[in-house]
């Protein structure tokens, strides 16, 4: 089946070829001073081979680095691609303004002193804003590090970084300019080369999504690492994303690390949803609808990185280790397990021939211990035999340096395996390797990474990289691509009830309201009446059938056991107009008389699996989907999943295994529960509010689930609509 998009593409994309790929740069405040960012960006750019025309502009020098220096851009005669912008922002909007002029369409304000500084930096972002936009100018910054391309007929560091990268297959777009300069000088140490690198700062008009569509269409990019601390088009995010991760012929991997993960900014909500969600959650929800493996620390990120841009993805996730130590290979083994990869089992051929290559004290099963004496020769034909079994989709190949050991031929060994295994049918398979320490192996470091061969100094970190290539690869593009359902639902029903609650002046809806809207959408619904005096209380109790349960209806109260208005268990009518009176008197001591609309009696549920299903409206990402276990506890154990509206078929599968709740519902000691009515509410709920956007927060808890074939039964449930 297909797998559309959910939402429409901008119709205003930002051309980004005159910032990535300029024929001619100026540089606008280019300096002579030493340790100014415009004399090193000006330096950068012409160490850097840039191969294109560079112009730099500055009234007070003559020529800067022995180029010719203009006192404006209008002394340029010849046509402009790109400007970079290195001056006090206050000057910042004539000198755009100048831009517009010159017909210039990329410009990267190096500049500071915008949106990030508050009060009238705001405003002046907002100018340079409007002048980029109101001229078609593709602008990247302000207060931003730059922009490297190491593509070799571009060549250009616009940046005031300090060194210019080798050319490699990973892209890097970062938020923070700060952590490029560090990410920069980590990747030099680590041998990484970058296809882009990309300094984006405060995001005024190109953002995260600009650059993803580009470097979607890179054929030098195959591998795209990103630091956001807020995505700025959420859906269109997500769409291009998706195409990058997994629609297209050779999908990119995403590796993204998102700051913010705690909730302490977190308001109070008025329902549990609202507590529960973070936006922290609905980040997590994004990333994982889209396809972006999400990451949190920059030597994960980069352990990542190094494994996917050097190897092909695990068709499988029986992996095999081979080294020439106990120890290291079971710690490899707990890791792999621990992430969710298993240990191949290899054939008898497989270990026949082992025996005929290594000493009768070695382990022929799997983890291969070549045992602490080995030398590369042994290596070699355990690495090759082992690889052939049809049993095995990866390896990782452990070495601990002994005084024995050949680390350097070793070394040329697994790089030369590596290299065969590019072109040879029984290739596809990914080789990590883990040669343990630093000084003593660092020879055989050496050699793996110029044979980039992924290298990992400790063999859970191999482990825990390759499990992410299995994750991609088996969870993300090889899923099915299912659709969206659409369930015949009675949409002009919620919308009368909508309109009532507005011509209220209400925002509130309590359960009897919200049973209603839910009953309109085809959920299943418990029995239930609202009874505004205890003789009506009697008489829906005996339409029912007792036992029943008796609940305070009020738009005044959020909280129902708080203010007393529950009893459960109510066998007869004496108790049930005890009850009745009860909850009334309970129920006044909490709100005025005029604001209670009576009591709803409703069938007493008989026990079953409680789940709980909300809905909490993201101020920018729109309706965000909550699953998990119900009941009381929900705010206690908070089990809950996030998932993005509209929810896709996979989507909700996925939702309900990732959950705890997903152990009761198969049958944990018990008969297996009935999912496939669960997974439809969670359609239902998901086409409710893409209906009606002006519901803020929905809650429904619980709702019973009972054995399969049974279905399930909504007891409890409240909205609150957009004020």
């Amino acid at each position: 089946m297909s797998d559309k998009s959910d939402c429409a593409v901008p119709s205003s994309l930002q051309d980004l070829s005159s910032v990535l790929s300029p024929k001619s740069v100026a540089v606008i405040g280019a300096s002579t001073k030493p340790g100014s960012v415009g004399e090193a960006i000006f330096k950068n750019i012409i160490q850097s081979n840039y191969m294109g025309a560079l112009y730099p502009v500055n009234p007070k020098a003559a020529a800067i680095s022995g180029v010719k220096c203009y006192p404006s851009l209008s002394e340029i005669k010849d046509p402009i691609d790109l400007a970079i912008i290195i001056i006090p922002s206050p000057r910042v909007p004539a000198v755009m303004r100048e831009c517009a002029a010159a017909h210039i369409k990329g410009v990267i304000i190096i500049s500071a002193g915008f949106k990030e500084v508050g009060g009238a930096g705001i405003e002046l972002e907002n100018e340079v804003k409007k002048i980029a936009e109101e001229n078609g100018i593709a602008l990247v910054g302000p207060n931003c590090l730059g922009f490297i391309n190491t593509d070799p007929t571009v060549m250009l560091n616009a940046s005031f970084a300090p060194t210019m990268p080798k050319s490699g297959n990973i892209a890097f777009v970062s938020q923070s300019g700060a952590l490029c300069a560090a990410v920069l000088d980590y990747a030099k140490g680590k041998g990484i080369g970058f296809s882009k690198f990309v300094s984006m700062g405060n995001k005024a008009v190109t953002n995260e999504v600009d650059f993803l569509r580009t470097l979607r269409d890179d054929p030098m990019t195959d591998v795209i690492l990103m630091y956001v601390e807020d995505i700025s088009e959420g859906r269109e995010f997500m769409q291009v994303c998706r195409q990058i991760t997994g629609d297209l012929p050779k999908p990119k991997p995403i590796i993204a690390i998102k700051s913010g993960r705690t909730q302490e900014g977190a308001k109070a909500a008025s329902s549990h949803t609202g507590s529960l969600a973070g936006s922290d959650d609905v980040y997590d929800a994004i990333f994982k609808q889209s396809g972006v493996l999400r990451v949190e620390t920059v030597e994960e990120l980069f352990d990542y990185a190094i494994a996917f841009s050097r190897q092909p993805l695990p068709k499988g996730n029986r992996i095999a280790i081979v080294t020439n130590a106990g120890g290291p290979g079971i710690m490899a083994t707990d890791a792999a397990i621990r992430h969710g990869l298993t240990l191949a089992p290899l054939e008898e051929n497989t270990k026949a021939e082992l025996r005929k290559v290594l000493p009768s004290t070695a382990n022929f099963n799997n983890p291969v211990d070549v045992i602490g004496d080995a030398h590369h020769d042994r290596y070699q034909a355990a690495i090759e035999i082992v690889m052939k079994d049809p049993n095995v989709d990866g390896m990782l190949v452990i070495l601990t340096p002994q005084a024995m050991t050949d680390i350097r031929e070793i070394g040329e060994v697994v790089a030369g395996i590596a290299e065969k295994m590019r072109v040879s049918p029984w290739t596809a398979k990914p080789l990590l390797a883990s040669f343990m320490g630093i000084a003593d192996v660092s020879v055989g470091v050496e050699i793996l990474e110029k044979a980039l061969v992924p290298h990992f100094t400790f063999p859970e970190s191999a482990a825990r990289a390759l499990a992410a290539m299995y994750k991609y690869h088996h969870g993300w593009v090889t899923r099915p691509r299912t659709e969206v359902k659409h369930y015949p639902v009675q949409k002009e029903v919620v919308r009368k009830i909508f309109d009532q609650v507005r011509s209220e002046n209400r925002n509130y809806l309590p359960e009897y309201e919200a049973i209603k809207v839910f009953a309109a959408y085809g959920f299943p619904v418990a029995e239930s009446h609202l009874a505004k005096t205890e003789e009506e209380a009697i008489q829906f109790a005996g339409q029912i059938g007792f036992p029943v349960v008796a609940k305070i209806i009020s738009p005044e109260i959020v909280h129902k056991l708080d203010a007393g208005g529950v009893i459960i268990g109510i066998k007869d009518n004496a108790a049930l107009s005890q009850a009745y009176r009860k909850i009334l008197d309970s129920a006044k001591t909490h709100v005025d008389a005029s604001k209670i609309w009576g009591v709803e009696i409703q069938k007493m549920a008989d026990k079953g699996i409680e789940v709980f299903l909300g809905v909490k409206r993201d101020p920018k990402f729109g309706p965000v989907v909550v699953f998990g276990m119900g009941g009381t506890f929900v705010e206690v154990f908070k089990d809950v999943t996030f998932r993005l509206a509209p929810l896709r078929d996979l989507t909700i599968n996925t939702m309900i295994e990732s959950s705890k709740a997903s152990k009761l519902l198969h049958g944990y000691r018990g008969q297996p529960a009935d999912i496939d009515k669960v997974a439809e509410s969670l359609g239902r709920l998901s086409q409710l509010v893409m209906d009606f956007p002006e519901i803020e927060e929905l809650d429904i808890n619980p709702m019973i689930v009972y054995p399969v074939g049974n279905g399930a039964r909504i007891l409890d449930g409240r909205i609150l609509l957009g004020k």
